[in-house]
């Protein structure tokens, strides 16, 4: 059935016009830091030859994951705090929809992956380099796309078969499956049950797969000298700490059945915009081996400036 609505209206964080303002320098500076911390981290990875183990590899799909789920959102919502016609096209909407669950389940497959990486690392260290083999990496990063865009099509082809012809204000500051099933001009029961087995099955899933994973490796820990606990505590340090923060606000929008709630769009700035500033933080300021290099890599830049 084809949609009647032409467009929908994006009512954004706050309706506050004082509110707004503020929200637009802050926010536009969240987003500088996202793109140019996890920029740095590319780069950084790709110009160190010492960065070269599966960990660094899974990180530079991370960090450019998030450059990309946070440039879905990010511009659209900083750009609609200085405007008064928020509107956005229901192909653009899809669009949205579509971007946000590809990249967002992508990241989720791939923080899987990396638990998978260190559980390897620390609990089967003789069998790493045989395991985490660089073709079998590939496979893995492969499958995470492709098992995002699957997921993605899914949700996009249900929302894009519900009828809208009434109200097309849409509470929230992007296209999201549950903000749209409330405008849905039909009963969406039993399509927010479809909803929750997709993104919220797949949400709990993956974090219950991440949460046996480093049981098992803080079990495994005791065995292990003190400075071996240690350099294992810090690299997995980092990764817990993204993954809560991830897949916390994850959890309590997807895992539910569909419900006009008003806390989703403050939860959702969480996984959208805080993780993915945060994450280049995290990542080196936790991490030695990725400090030394972006030193060195500052040094050669400043060095061949100089030299110029």
């Amino acid at each position: 059935m084809q949609a009647v609505l032409k467009e929908f209206i994006l009512m954004g964080l706050s309706e506050n016009q004082g509110v707004q303002k503020v929200c637009f320098v802050m926010f536009l500076f969240f987003y500088m830091i996202i793109v140019a911390g996890n920029l740095l981290i590319v780069i950084t990875v790709f110009s160190s030859q010492r960065l070269n183990s599966p960990m660094y590899f899974f990180l530079c799909h991370l960090s450019f994951l998030d450059i990309c789920y946070s440039s879905i959102t990010a511009p659209r919502m900083i750009t609609d705090f200085l405007v008064e016609n928020k509107t956005i096209s229901f192909a653009g909407c899809m669009a949205q929809l579509f971007g946000v669950h590809f990249f967002g389940c992508t990241e989720i497959f791939i923080l899987t992956v990396m638990a998978y990486d260190r559980y390897t690392a620390i609990c089967r260290p003789l069998h790493y380099t045989t395991l985490m083999t660089r073709h079998a990496c590939g496979r893995m990063v492969i499958g995470s796309w492709v098992g995002g865009f699957v997921h993605s099509i899914v949700q996009t082809f249900l929302i894009t078969r519900l009828p809208f012809c009434g109200p097309n204000q849409i509470d929230h500051y992007f296209c999201d499956v549950h903000p749209l099933l409330q405008l849905a001009c039909t009963d969406t029961d039993v399509m927010g049950i479809i909803v929750v087995a997709n993104s919220g099955m797949i949400t709990l899933s993956c974090f219950f797969i991440l949460v046996v994973s480093y049981i098992v490796i803080l079990v495994s820990l005791r065995s292990q000298t003190s400075k071996g606990r240690h350099k294992a505590l810090s690299t997995c340090g980092s990764h817990i700490i993204v993954v809560i923060l991830f897949f916390g606000p994850c959890t309590f929008t997807y895992i539910r059945p569909s419900s006009n709630l008003s806390e989703d769009k403050s939860v959702a700035v969480f996984y959208t915009v805080i993780t993915p500033m945060l994450n280049p933080l995290i990542y080196t300021l936790r991490n030695e081996e990725m400090k030394s290099a972006m030193r060195k890599l500052w040094s050669r830049r400043v060095g061949s400036g100089k030299g110029k």
